[in-house]
C-alpha cells in the first residue's frame, strides 16, 4: 500500500472514518514473511532483501511467536551529539554483493525494523480488515518483542502529529503519514497520505548527464560551496519533458567547460551500488549558473532525494551558494521516537 503526497498534515475528518497519524520513516520499505520457520524480506518493488540483513532474519525467527506477514521499514541509526538519528548512508551501504561484507556490516551497522502494519497472522489474512483492527493486532504481536523489532508510534491527535512533523525531523525522519482508520490494506494503491518536508535552496549547476535515450539533458548536477571554498556535488535535478531536455542542451552549451581544442570536458560521479552498471559520466559546466531547487532534507553533504527544478536565478552569484543557506533541523534523539 502506497501514499499520496499532500502539502500539509491533513485534518482527521478529511477522510471518512477518520485518520491515524504515524511518523514517516526514512529507510527501506520491507515486507517480512515468516512461516514459523523461515523468514523472507522483500522490498516495495519485490526485490529480495533477505540476504542483506542476516541480523534481522535471525531476530524475526527468534522473536516472532508464529507465522505472519509484517509491513514496515528497515532503518539504521548512528550516534550523534545529543543522541541518535537515522543514517541513510549507512543503510545504503548494507546492499553489497559480497557475503563477507554483508556479514561484517550486519555487526558494524546493525539494522532495526519498524513495523507499521500486519497483513496476516497465524495463517489468517487481515488485509481486508480496517486499519484500526490491523493496528490493534499489530500491537498485540509486535509490542512485546523488543529490539531490533519496533512498533511505530501512532496518534489520532492532529496537533500531536504536526508536532512530530517538526520535531522528529531532527532524528532523521521524513515527515508524517496519515492512514484512514476504516480502510483495508490496498496493495499498489495510494490510500495513505504523506506530508514531507519541502524547502528551497539556490545551487550551482556544475554539469549535466545526457539522457538515457542519447538525446537531450537527462539531469543537471548541482553543487554548493563549503566553508573551505570547494564546490561540492550535492545532488541532481531531473524529470524534464522531452522537449525541455532538448532545449537545455542549447541553453547550457555556452557554459560547457572545454579543453584547448574546443572539446567538451567530462567527469564522473561516484558509482551507486544500487545501479552499478549505470553511466556516471557527465559534461562539465563552468560554475556560473545558479538555479533554485526544491528539496526535502540534507543527508550529510548531499540532498537525500532527487531535487526539483524551481527557476533559474540570474540575479545570484554562484559563490554565494553555500551550505549556510540550508535549514538544518534541531537535533532530536531517535530513542525518543522509538520509545
Amino acid at each position: 500500500m502506497l501514499a499520496k503526497a499532500v502539502p500539509d498534515v491533513p485534518e482527521p475528518d478529511s477522510v471518512a472514518g477518520g485518520l491515524a497519524y504515524e511518523p514517516k520513516w526514512d529507510g527501506f520499505r520491507g515486507i517480512v514473511s515468516f512461516d514459523g520457520e523461515h523468514v523472507e524480506i522483500g522490498s516495495r518493488g519485490a526485490k529480495p532483501l533477505t540476504r542483506y540483513f542476516p541480523e534481522l532474519v535471525e531476530a524475526f525467527a527468534r522473536l516472532l511467536p508464529g507465522p505472519c506477514v509484517l509491513d514496515g521499514e528497515i532503518v539504521v541509526s548512528t550516534e550523534v551529539s545529543g543522541g541518535a538519528k537515522l543514517d541513510w548512508e549507512a543503510l545504503s551501504q548494507r546492499i553489497h554483493p559480497a557475503a563477507s561484507r554483508v556479514e561484517l556490516l550486519s555487526q558494524q551497522t546493525p539494522a532495526m525494523f519498524v513495523a507499521f502494519d500486519l497483513l496476516s497472522a497465524g495463517g489468517v489474512s487481515l488485509a481486508e480488515r480496517p486499519f484500526a483492527e490491523r493496528r490493534e493486532a499489530l500491537e498485540a504481536l509486535v509490542g512485546p518483542l523488543g529490539h531490533p523489532i519496533h512498533l511505530t508510534r501512532i496518534t489520532t491527535d492532529v496537533a500531536l502529529a504536526r508536532r512530530w512533523f517538526t520535531e522528529f525531523e531532527g532524528a532523521g525522519l521524513d515527515g508524517v503519514v496519515a492512514k484512514p482508520l476504516a480502510a483495508p490494506y490496498a496493495p499498489g494503491k495510494r490510500v495513505m497520505l504523506k506530508a514531507k518536508h519541502k524547502r528551497t535552496a539556490d545551487v550551482v549547476a556544475l554539469g549535466y548527464r545526457v539522457h538515457a535515450s542519447g538525446r537531450g539533458v537527462g539531469s543537471i548536477l548541482v553543487g554548493l560551496y563549503g566553508d573551505d571554498g570547494v564546490l561540492r556535488n550535492v545532488g541532481g535535478v531531473s524529470a524534464f519533458s522531452d522537449a525541455r531536455r532538448l532545449e537545455l542542451v542549447d541553453e547550457l552549451a555556452p557554459h560547457v567547460e572545454r579543453d584547448a581544442d574546443g572539446s567538451a570536458m567530462t567527469g564522473e560521479t561516484d558509482r551507486s551500488r544500487f545501479a552499478a552498471s549505470k553511466d556516471v559520466s557527465f559534461v562539465r559546466l563552468r560554475p556560473e549558473l545558479v538555479l533554485e531547487v526544491r528539496y526535502d532534507q540534507l543527508e550529510g553533504l548531499r540532498f537525500r532525494h532527487t531535487v526539483q527544478f524551481e527557476r533559474w536565478r540570474p540575479d545570484r552569484e554562484a559563490r554565494s551558494c553555500t551550505f549556510a543557506q540550508l535549514d538544518r533541523p534541531i537535533a532530536y534523539d531517535l530513542a525518543d521516537v522509538l520509545r
